[in-house]
């Protein structure tokens, strides 16, 4: 009988990305981003049942997709190498090359906001002559006339909806991640929609129901977030549509049945519900997949949606209007692979140094393969959570032998308003107590041991892998940090512009916070980081610069610590190409193994 080989490194990545799709209005092409070739670019799929062929070859990501009702063009915008400075693009409906739409310098960012019914005029916000604050703006795409709507001061503004008659629209200020403002705009008058107040609520989402309606997201008064109402003429807000103990993620709305979709984050997994005209609560629908990236219900009442699951790549599903049965789009696998090959995780929950509950997600690496080793995975953010979806560097590790530990500590989202703002102006304290009280529970298990034990992050995560390295470094062997801040004075100092206004309640005030900034700072703790440590970078990241690694690499490289540093010329906050993700995962399972058997260093 053939025996295969055992599934290399970069057969785990032998599957696509889907960043984000949309369905043209007579439903007959489907358009999605991914790195089907390698690279990221646009692509389209006539429906049903047609195979996929590329409209653009930049290899550039796009940040949205958007065609004209009419058929004529299709609205995008793209950065260049991952910098995330997007300017807008028109495409042909066959594709080709882009045109751009509004002239821009090369580090201005725009933003997509809407496009009118009949596709002639388009409404954006833009960092282009306010740069902390944004502006809002509409041009007509026939006469390029460019017109200015509003302009952000104090906070970051961003044009959040426009009504379908074009009288009015909805402004949004960013105070924070937890903390907007709505406020419509319309005969030439502000009205506060959801005021500055004590509560400091969100209001991530606003939509137009008519010419009179509004709704939202919004967690106004209530410790979960839930679907609400304006009534544009009385100016009456009303809660519509709560769940329960769960966060109301996002939502869509039918206008020709009057049904509300939504779809909730509990801890670690999406939920999704229906509301229709006559129903008096929402009722639970079942779903393909563990965690949903975005969704769309057509005219006719097509629901479609964009996700993955734990043992499941990014596909494209839809669910026909009266249906109970949903339809795969797109097919993506792991090449060669079942999902027996893969691994599932368990739901753990342990008790913080303070008493508060944590959730994580523990993946243990089959008994056959088994290395006795773990990887601690502290994720981004920080206010996102780690869920049940795909990650190839996971299942790659896993077939290594590795077991994984995912803790979704204090400042996690999909666990309530109160529990998310735990990390704002405290990044170094709380959670990373959180993140040791984990390890100790992998030690209380037997599930692992500081001999045994890895830290691996990115982002957020990066952070505090390297703060876990400065000030816990007894409780591993060597760290991976992939483009992680190190020093809170410079990363304050070097985010986007538009990040800044938001910087003071989320991480904290260079002078007024000066002692915990510092002390919370990793490269404080230079002379306690003992561990073989990898760092990665993309060089074009704009959240997290370069020179954020490139100083605590140097830094560690002058005491003698054996540091490993690859530096990605063509990428930014991510990996968009996948010769650059294989690449970036098999430098780092390289490490790993290299420092299975290594003598750990002592403090």
């Amino acid at each position: 009988m053939i025996e295969f080989p055992k599934p290399d490194v970069e057969q785990y990545f032998q599957s696509y990305r889907i960043t984000h799709f949309a369905v043209s209005s007579d439903e007959t092409r489907l358009y999605f981003d991914s790195n089907l070739n390698g690279q990221p670019n646009i692509w389209a799929m006539d429906l049903p049942g047609g195979y996929p062929y590329p409209l653009t070859y930049l290899n550039q990501s796009s940040m949205f997709i958007k065609p004209d009702p009419l058929g004529r063009y299709i609205l995008t915008a793209f950065d260049h190498d991952g910098n995330e400075s997007y300017h807008l693009y028109a495409i042909p409906p066959e594709g080709g090359v882009p045109k751009p739409v509004v002239p821009a310098e090369p580090n201005d960012r725009c933003y997509f906001a809407h496009l009118s019914e009949d596709g002639e005029r388009l409404y954006y916000f833009t960092s282009a002559g306010n740069p902390n604050y944004l502006n809002s703006r509409r041009l007509d795409l026939a006469t390029g006339e460019d017109v200015l709507l509003h302009s952000g001061e104090e906070v970051s503004n961003s044009l959040a909806a426009v009504s379908p008659d074009e009288k009015s629209f909805v402004i949004v200020k960013m105070y924070s991640n937890t903390y907007q403002t709505a406020h419509l705009h319309r005969d030439g008058e502000i009205e506060d929609i959801l005021p500055v107040s004590e509560r400091q609520s969100q209001v991530p989402f606003v939509i137009y129901v008519d010419h009179k309606r509004l709704l939202m997201l919004t967690n106004d008064n209530e410790p979960y977030s839930y679907v609400a109402e304006y009534d544009l003429d009385t100016r009456e807000f009303r809660p519509v549509c709560k769940i329960e103990g769960e966060d109301v993620e996002r939502f869509r709305w039918h206008k020709e049945t009057e049904t509300l979709y939504l779809w909730t984050l509990t801890g670690t997994e999406n939920r999704m519900y229906i509301m229709g005209k006559q129903d008096a609560a929402p009722r639970r629908v079942d779903m393909p997949l563990d965690t949903i990236a975005q969704a769309t219900v057509s005219k006719s009442g097509n629901l479609y949606i964009l996700g993955r699951g734990a043992i499941q790549p990014h596909n494209i599903y839809r669910l026909p209007a009266g249906s109970d049965s949903w339809e795969p789009l797109t097919n993506n696998r792991v090449t060669g692979l079942s999902t027996d090959d893969l691994v599932y995780p368990d739901v753990i929950r342990y008790n913080s140094y303070d008493g508060l509950e944590i959730e994580a997600l523990l993946f243990k690496a089959k008994p056959e393969l088994a290395n006795g080793y773990t990887v601690f995975w502290p994720h981004g953010g920080p206010q996102a959570s780690e869920s049940k979806f795909f990650r190839p560097m996971f299942q790659m590790m896993l077939a290594q032998g590795y077991h994984i530990f995912a803790p979704n500590f204090r400042g996690s989202s999909g666990y309530g308003a109160e529990f998310i703002k735990m990390v704002e102006r405290d990044w170094g304290e709380g959670p990373r107590l959180d993140c040791v009280a984990g390890i100790q529970w992998l030690f209380d298990q037997n599930i692992s041991s500081p001999d045994r034990l890895f830290v691996v992050g990115g982002s957020y995560g990066g952070y505090m892998t390297l703060l876990l390295a400065g000030r816990h470094p007894e409780l591993f062997r060597a760290a991976v940090d992939i483009f992680g801040p190190s020093n809170l004075f410079t990363f304050l100092e070097s985010v986007p512009e538009d990040w800044k206004p938001v910087m003071e309640k989320w991480l904290g005030d260079a002078e007024r916070d000066r002692e915990r900034l510092t002390k919370d700072s990793p490269i404080t703790y230079l002379d306690q980081m003992v561990n073989p440590m990898l760092v990665i970078q993309g060089a074009n990241d704009p959240r997290v610069v370069k020179e954020e690694s490139d100083q605590i690499v140097e830094a560690l490289q002058k005491k003698g610590l054996d540091v490993e540093y690859l530096v990605l010329d063509d990428e930014g906050h991510g990996f968009s190409r996948k010769e650059n993700e294989i690449l970036v995962y098999r430098r780092m399972l390289e490490f790993l193994q290299k420092h299975q058997e290594a003598p750990v260093q002592q403090v």
